[in-house]
């Protein structure tokens, strides 16, 4: 559930602010976050005009005190509850600095959305009631801030007045907590006694406090250091998209660091292929000339046709990322399954994504007792350093060289699993992962067209169960094969039998089934033959999935034979008695199937002739410039 902070609404930062720094604020729930926060806006003179004074109004009508955390917690359902369910962006201003906190949930169940709020953040606030001390959540939140590289870390320590400002708790939690931070390698920058309620210590010293000789909030937050500026870093383009217009294709993405300019030498990694960029593209009217610097999102056309594709990274040639399909990541683990050696996974960094496998872990850490807990396995919440091989080559940058491509996120059955930071790309021992070299066809694709007629090219038939993919595979493969092509047909079911027999039929089975064809199907592609895939492919994101894989080889063709007609056949199009649960894993044989939005084909078999739906599927191939020649005698051959 997500939550705007409706209740504040603030003006632009002055125009002199000499930086802005991005400061999350974290801590156990109930130690009084929001209402620091509430008093920091007043303090700074950064609410509304009228704010205030309005929502005193409102909890007097409410028959309660009111409580600066009101200025935040604006929506019922956050004061019900008495929790902050999501991360809360809000501007103020100190004498030296813009400040953009980030207010981040301190409850456990919400863990994931404190890591999207702290992997922002060029700093920290870790708040700590007086009364209850340092909690196991507060230890989470100091290890995740560490596994998140943020290193300026200032401590609040609130609530004094349920202590009577006493100097000695106050100096009991600093050791305490101070000795947790230091074992993580984080001295923290200042710690401060506060009463967020009264106001003691927030931007003012009091009476209260006099024997604290340190900082204000306020004081401590103007001198937090931002982070080096994004786009003073080495270029980095991950590629979002790749779009035609006219006769530019042009490839998009959101510069996450540096900048670039039309000229620029550029190599996409992990291909390491280089080009020049020769345009700067936008929508609906072109950038104005200049350089384009991190935060932009920006299209590029190139000097030379080169395959692109979405998870690619763009770089200046003198600083690439790394290629790699191994490396050493410290990860924070979310998913209520422990993190075994051998498990498979899905590892997502900037817009790239591949399949990866679970090789060594080491340094697992109950992050609230900071102890090692074994080596073994990663527990729920728990941390640990792991290596990993992917099942494909990656750009990949260290945290500690660039951190805005040096995060992962890892996903399990679809859901975020586990988040964190890339340390190496050297990791594994040679046993883990023998070294792969592609080796190139003797045989160029000139060659082949020249042969067969036709270029290489993925045929992908989708429909439901007995809707006559099959029917129609064969008899374009026979087709195509008398007119001396090369096609090679892989119909789903037999691969089942074969390549994919150790898969079931969940919704992670199903797409790594749909994964396997696709990749087959456009290796042999990429070597001048014609794949031609009949397969069910019932989710959408699966068969787009194919798409992308094969990229503008993939040619999707939708049976569209009407449920009922289907119902009647057998799996391969034959009539028989109805039957239901063909799809399996469902209740009927629609059940479950997503049709495709945007196919280039539709042929509905029940209307069509299999003679007419394959000369369709021919002049489709012609269209797109796959096959060569004119067919005058389709029906001769079928």
């Amino acid at each position: 559930m997500k939550v705007q902070a409706e209740a504040v609404t603030l003006p632009a930062a002055a125009p002199e602010a000499e930086a802005t720094v991005r400061i999350v604020i974290v801590g156990h729930v109930d130690h009084g976050k929001s209402t620091l926060i509430g008093r920091l806006l007043h303090e700074t003179g950064s609410l509304p005009e009228g704010k205030l004074e309005t929502l005193k109004e409102v909890s007097a009508r409410r028959g309660m005190p009111f409580e600066w955390s009101f200025l935040l917690d604006a929506l019922q359902t956050e004061r019900d509850q008495g929790i902050t369910i999501d991360t809360t962006q809000i501007r103020f201003r100190t004498p030296s600095h813009d400040i953009v906190l980030i207010d981040a949930p301190g409850h456990t169940e919400f863990l994931r959305n404190m890591i999207t709020g702290a992997s922002q953040a060029d700093a920290a606030l870790l708040i700590i009631d007086a009364a209850e001390g340092v909690r196991d959540q507060t230890r989470r939140h100091g290890y995740l801030l560490h596994l998140l590289g943020i290193r300026q870390v200032a401590i609040v320590i609130n609530k004094m007045d349920r202590v009577d400002f006493s100097r000695e708790r106050f100096e009991e939690i600093a050791r305490e907590i101070t000795a947790h931070l230091e074992g993580l390698g984080v001295t923290p920058t200042a710690i401060i006694p506060i009463s967020a309620r009264n106001g003691d210590g927030v931007a003012r010293r009091t009476p209260a406090i006099a024997w604290h000789k340190g900082p204000t909030v306020v004081e401590a937050l103007d001198h937090l250091a931002a982070a080096p500026a994004a786009d003073e870093l080495p270029l980095r383009l991950p590629v979002q998209a790749i779009y035609k217009f006219d006769d530019r294709r042009i490839v998009a993405g959101r510069v996450e660091a540096g900048s670039l300019n039309a000229g620029d030498e550029i190599v996409i990694m992990p291909a390491g292929k280089i080009a020049r960029i020769r345009s700067v593209e936008g929508w609906p009217e072109p950038p104005e000339p200049g350089t384009l610097t991190a935060g932009r999102s920006v299209g590029i056309t190139l000097d030379r046709e080169l395959f692109v594709e979405r998870g690619n990274i763009i770089a200046h040639v003198a600083t690439p990322p790394r290629e790699t399909r191994r490396l050493t990541a410290r990860v924070f683990w979310l998913h209520d399954t422990p993190l075994a050696t051998g498990a498979n996974l899905v590892v997502r960094m900037a817009t790239a994504e591949a399949r990866a496998t679970v090789v060594a872990i080491e340094n697992a850490v109950d992050p609230g007792e900071l102890s090692h807990i074994g080596t073994q396995t990663i527990a729920r919440n728990h941390v640990g350093d792991i290596d990993i091989v992917l099942s494909e080559p990656l750009a990949v940058d260290p945290a500690a060289d660039n951190p805005r491509t040096g995060r992962l996120v890892i996903e399990v059955g679809g859901r975020i699993a586990g988040g964190g930071l890339v340390l190496s790309v050297t990791a594994g021992k040679p046993s883990d992962l023998i070294d792969i070299v592609p080796v190139e066809s003797a045989l160029t694709l000139q060659e082949r067209s020249a042969r067969y007629g036709h270029r290489g090219a993925v045929i992908w038939l989708t429909g439901l169960p007995g809707a006559g993919k099959t029917t129609l595979a064969r008899a374009l493969e026979r087709r195509l094969f008398t007119h001396g092509g090369s096609p090679i047909l892989l119909d789903g079911d037999t691969l089942r039998a074969g390549i994919n027999r150790d898969l079931g039929f969940t919704a992670v089975d199903r797409a790594e089934n749909i994964r396997r064809l696709a990749e087959l199907a456009t290796h042999l592609a990429r070597n001048g033959h014609i794949a031609i895939v009949a397969a069910v492919s019932p989710a959408r994101a699966d068969r787009a999935n194919a798409r992308r894989i094969a990229g503008d080889l993939f040619h999707e063709i939708y049976l569209s034979t009407p449920v009922e007609i289907c119902e009647s056949r057998d799996p391969k199009g034959h009539y028989r008695k109805a039957r239901t649960g063909q799809l399996a894993g469902f209740t009927g044989v629609d059940s479950g199937y997503e049709p495709p939005e945007a196919p280039e084909l539709a042929v509905d078999a029940s209307q069509t002739s299999i003679v007419a739906s394959t000369e369709a599927v021919e002049q489709m191939l012609i269209r797109t410039g796959v096959r060569f020649g004119d067919f005058t005698d389709s029906a001769a051959h079928i």
